[in-house]
């Protein structure tokens, strides 16, 4: 026998996650007691709610487990509904829990109550997660709990939400909980016969050459499946160049021979070219959603005839393309591409020659917009110069956080990421400071990396408190601040449209410096851009996290040429 709480922590520590991030509050006290009962979890107490929900979130996808998140329900499941969201748009698997009053006495007017019987905390969390329901019995909490995990853990991956009401927290439970079978969790599901039909594609039509130029474009997909070292090993062995979307940045090593870079927002020339300005023979495309920036603005021409679309959700597929689509793991058909190499050999062998000229034609023009700006010796500093600093500073396999803001698009096109996993974005919902409480989650999952985020003065105003709580914990995480005083993308858009726009988007030049050190944390302000590579070796170079304040100008356009051409040419009656 074993109480509720005790139940549910011994059965996250079965499932091999170590820590628990939260906010105490009467709704959940007892877990307090509960966490002191044991050794496995490690409880991180974050300034707020939604900051729980972020790390939880950077944890899951550094670690590529799932993150938990405790709190209070009604305001502190508010708090955390941004953050969620954010986790159900990237597909990254948080499991929030949240307290409730006892079952006795929901709707009779407690303090807090945020039961189905009021403000229905369950109905909140239902549109933007996979699974949302409340205990409404101990005897109960065993077999639901299990529901969630197994949706948790079940892919395409998202976030799942259980309301505990304090009589489960307490209640005797007899159960034992038993860990979700690999085959549950991880199936590597395909679709035999769309795999099989595939292989056509490869061979061109009859009478017709087989396709030279291929390209893969990789999703998130590709990460959520570890399919990195399957997805190198199939593009070397036939000599096919790979792009990215900016989710899946770092899922194929961008120093790589036939690495191709980002394609979509803040994406490279080499990607647009390859994929875009004279669209290849062959697109094999594993685990995109195509949404608007994984597809340049839907700039990507999805020819049936000549499109391999991979993913585990049929929606995502049918939506774009009207044929040539694999329903599966990405993993799982990189796997049978590789098996079946015998049959390939003949079609892929003779094109090699010909895919490594339009390969090595496209290395030979510039990859990067304004790559001199790396090296701007501006005053205020260009955030280019920045991006480029850091890279030298961080270790080849130290992991990049980016926040929203111009300095997406700053780092999305400069930063080189070398491995899964390491360059991590909430890339599709997009809310501002997210990065800077997801961070110490990151630096949980991965204690023995070097974590940096790139972050702005707009989003330490929204969750810079959070960096307290790696000054609490000791986290090592260095905060980069590009501090432009204005809300740099949503500025650059504005000032041209009149001086009230104009002073809308500008912000107070804070120092985040003395900030930081307010909370615990080192902190210094850099001004000249020959003191960055000084400031980032102190920074890893001292204990404990480190927020450098870096002045930054505003006016400097972020390296988005390709996406605004494409956004141009959209129109929705193509």
């Amino acid at each position: 026998m074993q109480l509720g709480a005790d139940f549910i922590l011994n059965a996250l520590a079965l499932e091999e996650i170590d820590h628990v991030f939260m906010v105490p509050g009467g709704l959940v006290d007892p877990f307090l007691p509960a966490l002191g009962r044991q050794k496995a979890l490690t409880p991180i107490v974050a300034a707020q709610e939604g900051g729980a929900a972020y790390m939880a979130d950077g944890y899951a996808r550094a670690s590529g487990k799932f993150g938990v998140a405790l709190c209070i329900g009604g305001p502190g499941l508010a708090n955390a509904v941004t953050a969620i969201a954010a986790a159900e748009t990237d597909g990254s698997p948080v499991f929030l829990m949240s307290g409730e009053v006892s079952t006795l006495v929901e709707g009779l007017g407690m303090f807090q109550d945020a039961s189905p019987q009021t403000l229905d905390d369950v109905a909140i969390l239902k549109p933007v997660v996979r699974y949302s329901s409340s205990i409404d019995n101990p005897r109960n909490l065993p077999h639901l709990f299990k529901q969630a995990m197994l949706r948790l853990r079940t892919r395409p991956s998202g976030p799942v939400h259980l309301s505990l009401p304090q009589d489960c927290q307490v209640g005797e439970i007899f159960a034992a909980y038993s860990k979700i079978e690999p085959a549950l969790a991880d199936p590597a599901a395909l679709s035999l016969s769309g795999a099989e039909a595939s292989l056509q594609h490869f061979f061109g039509s009859s009478g017709a050459k087989p396709p030279a130029r291929i390209a893969i474009l990789a999703g998130a997909g590709a990460e959520h499946a570890n399919a990195a070292q399957a997805l190198l090993k199939f593009a070397e062995l036939w000599g096919i160049p790979v792009a990215t979307t900016l989710r899946a940045k770092g899922v194929f090593p961008e120093d790589h021979l036939l690495s191709l870079g980002v394609f979509g927002y803040a994406g490279s020339h080499h990607a647009r070219m390859a994929l875009v300005d004279a669209p290849p023979d062959l697109l094999i495309v594993l685990g995109s959603g195509l949404n608007e920036r994984d597809s340049m603005h839907w700039s990507l021409q999805l020819n049936p005839s000549a499109t391999i679309c991979v993913n585990l959700t049929p929606a995502s597929i049918g939506m774009h393309t009207q044929g040539g689509g694999v329903i599966g793991d990405c993993g799982a058909y990189l796997t049978y591409l590789l098996s079946r190499g015998d049959e390939l050999r003949s079609p892929l062998q003779a094109t090699l020659a010909e895919r490594a000229a339009w390969a090595s034609d496209i290395r030979a023009k510039p990859r990067f917009q304004e790559i001199e700006n790396c090296a701007s010796d501006a005053v205020p500093i260009h955030p280019a110069r920045v991006i480029a600093e850091l890279r030298r500073a961080l270790p080849r396999d130290g992991i990049l956080l980016v926040d929203s803001g111009a300095h997406r698009a700053f780092a999305g096109h400069y930063w080189a990421s070398y491995e899964p996993r390491t360059y991590i974005s909430a890339t599709n919902l997009g809310p501002m400071g997210w990065a800077i409480a997801a961070a110490a989650g990151v630096q949980c999952a991965q204690p023995r990396r070097r974590v940096a985020v790139i972050t702005g003065d707009g989003c330490m105003r929204m969750n810079g408190i959070e960096v307290s709580t790696a000054a609490r914990y000791g986290l090592p995480v260095i905060f980069v601040v590009l501090n432009n005083a204005a809300l740099g993308n949503v500025w650059l858009r504005a000032h041209a449209q009149g001086p009230v726009p104009d002073e809308l988007t500008r912000l107070p030049d804070h120092d985040w410096a003395a900030f930081a050190a307010a909370l615990g944390c080192r902190g210094e302000t850099v001004r000249q851009p020959a003191d960055l590579a000084g400031a980032f070796a102190r920074a890893l170079a001292g204990p404990g996290p480190c927020l450098i304040d870096i002045k930054t100008d505003k006016a400097f356009t972020t390296p988005v040429h390709d996406w605004a051409l494409a956004c141009a040419a959209f129109s929705y009656h193509e």
